[in-house]
């Protein structure tokens, strides 16, 4: 029986699938509220190629019923840790990164690693950026005396040299008690929580004991860790204004078959860690979230109190999952402006340039012989531009277009365009000529190089509107096709008939990157366009703000986001307002 049989064999109950390769190894494991259903969607005719490739690595499939969707959630996770399949997102990429381990031992070490051992040590972390790691460790080496050795500890007759320059406490000859000494490591455990305020207080209290005590030197130590503390507290502060809660971003961009997850950690508005985590998988950005973060925080470990995600997860299930399994009431938030959002923000770009990298070393010269060869082109198309439209009810219609340079993304150089010629009307034919006479009628003018094919997401309509304005600008020499998403058929301008490959085609596979990535990048303009509204909507109901303000702020500013990242002097002076009308704004708009 086909793994395409097997699926529609399923029974129709909630519960986790296996699919397994030839070798009969694991190669991912997914959930499902209704197994045929899911697993049968993977093998519809008209799944993108990224999917219809991966499935072809599919040879049979198994599968475990269980008594909910949530059960299925507890149960994939056990699974994706037993077998480590490929196109599930592993954890042990991101682990690579270093982290500040503090043993569990009477008289605990602290020091670098990159490997997580489940010996009830605790990890801090992790730093994708060694800089801040080294910094945190350095103000431990100065001090706090820590012991050096590695192993038990044992008693000795005489200490290490360490002791003598006064970088150990000795306990090897019980010059320190395991209560004492621990008093350090409660310290360090604080301020690597981000918890540093309160120890700060503490110090001070303790610095003026000793210095009322004619213990000058104590007193010094304690000045000079104070110091150190508030020096990395200002080095490392994201938001100031944040409240002392723990909190974590979450952002996932997939490109065809891979993924990449950022995560930002932040404790007492500092960021103490970053980190990147990579698949190939089979499927979207919302699933590859809810499974990650739940292998995330599965061993219970610097859980946040909020959660904030670029992904409408499934946020019943994340918040049963911290509540049952983990014992912590958990905030989930999606936001679209703010504070929260710029930070958000951030985590998805690292994820975006990463998965973009990613894809730039993708060797795709087999797949572009082959389009050349079936499109009858002169030369490899080494440079495609796309074209794809975006509109919602006559409303926020934009063009994008984007460039593939050797059949990878070159993000830099994507260009949108607001239709000026519409009037409201919805015109898919008219946004498209727009969009090509604007962006080669520059080329042109520019005398820059003009792309070796281009394509357009849509039938012989949008084509033949691409090619006349084309034609009307003298470069009729540049090949069109377009790619009709009903059966993935290729669409050219004359009279050749539409050209229908095999989904796993590779030459098909590069058009169909190109469609789904412009889809993607229109989409997300449009979303950016309501946005725009919508915070225009905003700033008018806060007291102070009539319609010429918020046009006037909007305009200077671009976003709400572009509001929050000036102080109320810098907006109020920006947009000619009066400053306590911007503290007002800010204030509104933080929360």
């Amino acid at each position: 029986m086909s793994a395409r049989d097997q699926a529609h064999a399923l029974p129709q109950n909630p519960g986790i699938y296996m699919m397994k390769n030839a070798d009969d190894k694991v190669i991912y494991v997914g959930k499902a509220k209704n197994l045929r259903k899911r697993v049968s969607s993977y093998f519809l005719p008209n799944r993108d190629a990224k999917t219809t490739a991966l499935v072809q690595k599919i040879d049979h499939i198994d599968y475990i019923i269980t008594g909910n969707e949530y059960e299925a959630l507890i149960l994939e996770n056990n699974l994706i840790k037993k077998y480590n399949p490929h196109y599930n997102i592993l954890l042990k990429d991101g682990k690579s990164y270093p982290m500040i381990k503090i043993t569990n031992e009477p008289f605990p070490r602290v020091y670098k690693t990159r490997r997580i051992i489940d010996d009830g040590s605790s990890y801090y972390g992790p730093f994708s950026a060694t800089g801040a790691l080294e910094t945190y460790l350095d103000l431990i080496r100065s001090n706090y005396p820590l012991r050096l050795c590695s192993g038990p500890v044992e008693s000795h007759k005489t200490p290490c040299l360490y002791y003598h320059i006064h970088k150990c406490s000795a306990p090897c000859i019980n010059k320190i008690s395991s209560r004492e000494y621990n008093v350090y490591v409660d310290e360090i455990r604080s301020f690597l929580s981000g918890s540093d305020v309160q120890l700060i207080e503490k110090l001070k209290s303790e610095m003026q004991q000793d210095a009322k005590a004619l213990r000058f030197e104590l007193a010094a130590k304690k000045r000079d860790l104070i110091k150190a503390l508030e020096s990395l507290d200002n080095a490392q502060s994201v938001e100031t204004a944040l409240t002392n809660d723990s909190r974590d971003y979450a952002a996932a961009a997939l490109r065809g078959s891979l993924c990449t997850v950022s995560i930002i950690q932040l404790r007492n508005g500092r960021v103490i860690g970053k980190a990147l985590y990579r698949a190939e998988t089979f499927s979207n950005e919302t699933e590859v979230l809810l499974s990650f973060l739940i292998q995330y925080y599965s061993d219970g470990d610097n859980l946040p109190c909020e959660l904030y995600v670029n992904q409408e997860i499934d946020t019943a299930l994340l918040s049963r999952y911290f509540s049952q399994e983990l014992g912590v009431p958990l905030y989930i938030g999606f936001p679209h402006d703010g504070r929260h959002y710029r930070i958000l923000r951030m985590a998805e770009v690292n994820a975006a340039e990463d998965v973009e990298k990613r894809l730039g070393k993708v060797d795709n010269s087999a797949a572009l012989e082959e389009l050349a060869s079936l499109l009858s082109l002169d030369h490899l198309p080494l440079y495609i531009e796309g074209f794809d439209i975006a509109q919602l009810a006559g409303k926020y219609t934009t063009a994008s277009m984007i460039v593939f340079r050797s059949g990878n993304p070159s993000v830099k150089e994507y260009r949108r365009f607001n239709m000026k010629t519409l009037e409201g009307r919805i015109d898919d034919f008219q946004s498209m000529r727009e969009a090509v006479s604007r962006r080669y009628s520059r080329l042109y003018s520019e005398e820059l190089p003009m792309p070796d094919l281009i394509m357009v997401d849509g039938g012989k309509g949008q084509v033949h509107a691409a090619v006349d304005e084309l034609e009307a600008l003298g470069l009729d020499y540049i090949p069109v096709v377009g790619l009709a998403e009903k059966n993935e058929e290729i669409v050219f301008p004359d009279d050749r008939p539409n050209l229908v490959l095999d989904k796993a085609n590779p030459a098909l596979r590069i058009l169909i990157a190109l469609r789904d990535e412009c889809h993607r990048f229109a989409t997300s303009a449009n979303q950016r366009m309501r946005s725009r509204d919508a915070g225009f909507a905003l700033l008018q109901s806060i007291d102070g703000v009539g319609r010429k303000r918020a046009e006037r702020i909007m305009k200077e500013c671009s976003s709400i986001e572009g509001v929050l990242e000036l102080t109320a002097q810098e907006l109020a002076k920006k947009v000619s307002i009066p400053v306590s009308v911007a503290e007002r704004v800010i204030k509104q708009l933080s929360f």
